[in-house]
C-alpha cells in the first residue's frame, strides 16, 4: 500500500465520538470496522437519520469499540512500512482508535482540498453509500488525481 485513504464516520461535532473507520489503498487492500457499541442519544440528527441506517453492510466490520482497536492496530501492524503507507484526511480518529501512536515510518497528509470534487460526486452517484466510512474512502482514493 503506498498510499491510502482514510474515511470516518462521528457522533457529532461537538464531542466527535468514532463510529466507524475505512482505509482503502491503492493496491485495493482494505480495512473496515464499524462500532455496535455507540451511544446513538450522542449521534447528531444527520447521524442518526444517514449514517447509523447503512451500518450493517458489511458483516464482518461491525464490532465493539475494544475489538476494532484490536483489529485496526493488527491491520496496521501488517503493512510493511517499506512502502512508506501515506494516510490521508481524518487524522485525529486514527489517532483515538490507535490510543495516540501512529505507525511509524508511515506518512500523514490532510488531502481534503486535493481530492476532485467531481470525480467523488461520480464515484456516488455510481455507487451509493455517501457517509459510510468504507463508501466514503473508495470515493476519496478514486477522486485522487496525484
Amino acid at each position: 500500500m503506498s498510499n491510502g485513504r482514510l474515511a470516518t464516520e462521528f457522533s457529532d461535532l461537538q464531542a466527535p465520538e468514532v463510529l466507524s473507520i475505512a482505509i482503502v489503498g491503492d493496491s485495493g487492500v482494505e480495512f473496515y470496522g464499524e462500532r455496535t457499541d455507540f451511544s446513538a442519544e450522542r449521534c447528531s440528527d444527520f447521524v442518526r437519520a444517514v449514517v447509523v441506517p447503512q451500518f450493517g453492510q458489511i458483516d464482518s466490520g461491525a464490532m465493539i469499540l475494544n475489538s476494532l482497536r484490536q483489529e485496526l492496530r493488527e491491520w496496521v501492524t501488517a503493512i510493511p512500512t517499506m512502502s512508506k503507507p501515506v494516510i490521508c484526511y481524518d487524522l485525529v480518529m486514527l489517532q483515538f482508535l490507535l490510543d495516540g501512536s501512529l505507525p511509524n515510518g508511515w506518512a500523514f497528509e490532510n488531502i481534503s482540498g486535493r481530492l476532485n470534487a467531481a470525480r467523488r460526486a461520480a464515484y456516488f452517484r455510481k455507487n451509493g453509500g455517501e457517509h459510510h466510512a468504507l463508501h466514503d474512502a473508495r470515493a476519496n482514493a478514486y477522486a485522487c488525481d496525484f
